[in-house]
């Protein structure tokens, strides 16, 4: 069983987002479909090369002649101009060429440092993602954001770069940790906040089920990807309605800063910005509760900064990429399903939101 998604995002740019088990065989399909056989360039995770890296290789190697591996350190370290000049010269030093094709194989950290090595060698080679987390199937592998991190916040350089396919093989999450998959748990359950709130029951019975690839699990990425695609052909360049795809995230970016980046993941970081956020919507009359986050939090063993660190969160929240005019704009809800941008004119009430969140966990 398997889904296709279009992304349409003008009448010349189109890539297809491919869904399913074992799709090797689409995959070299596309490639001979697009490109030269004489090279590919893989980046590939670390972790992902130990488990997965030589029958990648043996796949790729079915049509391409040379496979020129890129090993990523995994960790969100790892997205750091020092890993992207690494890449850069890689490609650079190895005869790339702007028709050779980077396979950018692993979860959002490999996806989004790959993508921003793809935009910019040469000014741009083709990109294709082979997501192998959870995370990056529903999220990261879509829509064309590509970037590294900077001391003064998270995943502040990069470019809108959209990749010519996306392969989100489930047969890659045989071997993801638990960890991971609540780490991408956290992104579905985001999509089920701001469009499709039928989906939280859904994801609690796919979760009471267990962590393995499932026609259930398929189902529930590709109604994950689609929200995405629908929200990233509307407004690719975050103009909009994009921006509603950051429900949580400013909350969350400020604390895998604070917190040092890698010592708390992206999805435990949104787990708990979305529910410091549905606190924060409550003072605007929200249909909203965090009691609907209730039967996923077991799932998030957490360990926040201490209280007094809260100035600091609200600190490093001025630096989010939504900031506009020096204001903090957060993604409210008015009800599940219901999403706004909101200026925040009284930090006090980003203080209670960081409260009631640690709350929850400490």
């Amino acid at each position: 069983m398997s889904h296709s998604i279009d992304v349409e995002l003008n009448r010349h740019e189109t890539y297809t987002v491919q869904l399913g088990i074992n799709l090797w065989q689409e995959l070299i399909d596309y490639f001979s479909a697009h490109y030269s056989d004489r090279k590919v360039f893989i980046a590939i995770d670390s972790k992902v090369l130990s488990l997965h890296g030589q029958k990648i290789k043996e796949q790729c190697k079915r049509y391409f002649k040379s496979c020129h591996i890129i090993s990523v350190p995994e960790g969100e370290e790892s997205k750091s101009t020092e890993q992207w000049k690494r890449l850069q010269d890689e490609l650079l030093n190895n005869a790339v060429e702007r028709s050779t094709p980077l396979l950018a194989a692993g979860g959002g950290v490999t996806g989004d440092l790959a993508g921003f090595a793809a935009a910019s060698a040469l000014r741009g080679v083709p990109l294709i993602h082979l997501p192998t987390s959870l995370l990056a199937m529903v999220d990261s592998s879509i829509g064309g954001k590509t970037g590294i991190n900077h001391p003064k916040g998270k995943n502040l350089i990069g470019a809108f770069y959209q990749p010519d396919a996306v392969f989100a093989d489930l047969q890659f999450l045989k071997t993801l940790d638990r960890h991971e998959w609540i780490g991408g748990l956290a992104e579905m359950l985001k999509y089920a906040a701001i469009r499709k709130p039928a989906m939280f029951d859904e994801l609690e019975e796919a979760v009471n089920e267990g962590f393995q690839p499932s026609e259930r699990w398929l189902d529930l990425i590709h109604d994950s990807a689609a929200i995405k695609v629908d929200i990233v052909q509307k407004d690719e360049k975050e103009s909009g309605i994009r921006a509603y795809l950051n429900f949580g995230h400013s909350f969350a970016h400020a604390l895998e800063k604070l917190s040092g980046f890698g010592n708390i993941s992206h999805g435990e970081a949104v787990f708990v910005g979305m529910i410091a956020a549905t606190h924060y919507a409550g003072n605007f009359r929200s249909a909203i509760h965090k009691a609907r986050f209730a039967p996923f939090k077991t799932l998030y063993d957490i360990t926040l900064p201490s209280k007094n660190r809260i100035p600091d969160l609200i600190e490093a929240m001025r630096s989010d990429k939504k900031v506009k005019d020096e204001t903090i704009r957060l993604v409210l809800l008015h009800d599940w399903g219901e999403p706004y941008l909101k200026p925040c004119e009284d930090e006090s009430l980003l203080s209670d939101a960081w409260q009631a969140a640690f709350n929850e966990f400490n």
